[in-house]
């Protein structure tokens, strides 16, 4: 499992915790977010793409990360899946997965050599390189993303182009084969989005964070308990590459994983002070300041010390992986565990945010019971779902 998979579960202890801890929900954030999209319309895939959006995904977040700093020039992720390939050649003893494996090797030290030589992450250069170049890389990317699948999904590898050229044609199957694999339009995909980014926000925060400051698919310390690495940290700011199309969907699960990365980083050793979003269809950059997006969702916890510390606490606890759904003798444990990790409401705060309150309502002569009339009207909902036990 892992934290994306753990946030999509309602029902798994991550969720929960979040759900709670998270007292304004997701409206506030997603307006926030949705008026500061762009007028003009997303660049929208060629028909030869089809199914491989995802692959083409994949690609230009790594070559955005490679923008960013060289350090990893051919991602885990890849490298991973080039190494499964190698574990299912002994097992199977075929030699379609030996010729795949070895390619896969080839392919990974031809792209390390092409990152170094185009010295992709130097700030002296546009993010973009000559054309040739560039449609080499995006093919190398291309065929790495595929490779890449072989790790997160293995039962879908075979049904890549990748998987079905080389099982077609083992013995002619090279490095040059598997470079002309991917469909022109995948290639003009990928360098579409690249472009529009040149000219942007992401560019700029490029321009101004050197290489050294700046760390691709970073892992945190709480990923020895839920599997979690970002995208991209670039000086204290957090980025989430999204290359989707339907760019006005901010969905629950990307929201909550900004801030489930975050929370991760119990020692702070990333120092994140910004969390954002690049989408890379629309070239558009929407980034806020942490303090920012905590109080846009109406987190309980304004400290973040004390909220990584409880978040910790939450990720640690061997009853049950937070990321996964209890089984039912686990039930009362998480129960009793959830319970413990309610933040308290301290006399003169909201009942739902757990923020300080204004004075004494003097026109009602009434004490107020909530910060506002939008948590007010959340109390409702909060408890409607569990989420909340307010007094009568």
């Amino acid at each position: 499992m892992s934290l994306t998979s753990g946030l999509k579960s309602p029902r798994t202890p991550l969720r929960r915790f979040l759900d709670r801890e998270v007292t304004a929900g997701s409206t506030r954030l997603r307006a926030n977010y949705r008026a500061r999209l762009p007028l003009h319309p997303p660049i929208l895939p060629g028909e030869g793409v089809g199914y491989e959006a995802g692959t083409v995904g994949t690609a230009i977040d790594q070559r955005l990360r490679l923008a960013f700093t060289c350090a990893e020039p051919v991602d885990a992720a890849t490298v991973d899946g080039i190494k499964n390939c190698l574990l299912t050649a002994r097992t199977l003893r075929g030699q379609p997965w030996q010729v795949i494996a070895e390619v896969g090797q080839q392919l990974a030290e031809q792209l390390t050599t092409a990152v170094a030589e185009l010295q992709l992450d130097g700030r002296g250069q546009p993010m973009m390189r000559a054309d040739d170049d560039e449609e080499r890389l995006a093919r190398m990317l291309l065929a790495a993303a595929w490779y890449a699948l072989n790790y997160r999904n293995p039962f879908a590898f075979p049904d890549t182009p990748l998987c079905k050229a080389a099982l077609a044609d083992p013995r002619g199957f090279t490095l040059k084969t598997l470079l002309a694999v991917p469909h022109r339009h995948l290639v003009d995909d990928l360098l579409a989005q690249l472009h529009a980014a040149e000219d942007g926000a992401l560019n700029r925060l490029r321009a101004r964070t050197p290489a050294e400051l700046c760390r691709p698919g970073p892992t945190f310390d709480g990923s020895a308990y839920v599997s979690a690495d970002a995208d991209l940290i670039a000086d204290g700011v957090l980025v989430e590459f999204k290359s989707t199309r339907n760019i006005h969907a901010f969905d629950l699960v990307t929201i909550q994983q900004l801030l489930g990365y975050t929370l991760m980083d119990y020692t702070d050793a990333h120092r994140i002070d910004q969390v954002a979003v690049y989408l890379s269809r629309a070239g558009t950059f929407i980034n806020w300041p942490l303090e920012d997006y905590l109080a846009l969702l109406g987190t309980r916890r304004r400290d973040l010390v004390e909220l990584r510390t409880v978040f910790a606490t939450l990720l640690a606890y061997e009853g049950c992986r937070a990321d996964d759904d209890p089984l039912p003798h686990q039930l009362a444990d998480v129960e009793r565990l959830l319970a413990d990790l309610v933040a308290p409401v301290p006399a003169g705060c909201c009942l739902v945010c757990a923020q300080p309150l204004a004075a004494m309502n003097f026109t009602t002569a009434r004490i107020r019971r909530y910060c506002s009339a939008w948590y007010s009207q959340r109390a409702v909902t909060l408890r409607r779902r569990g989420w909340l036990t307010l007094p009568d």
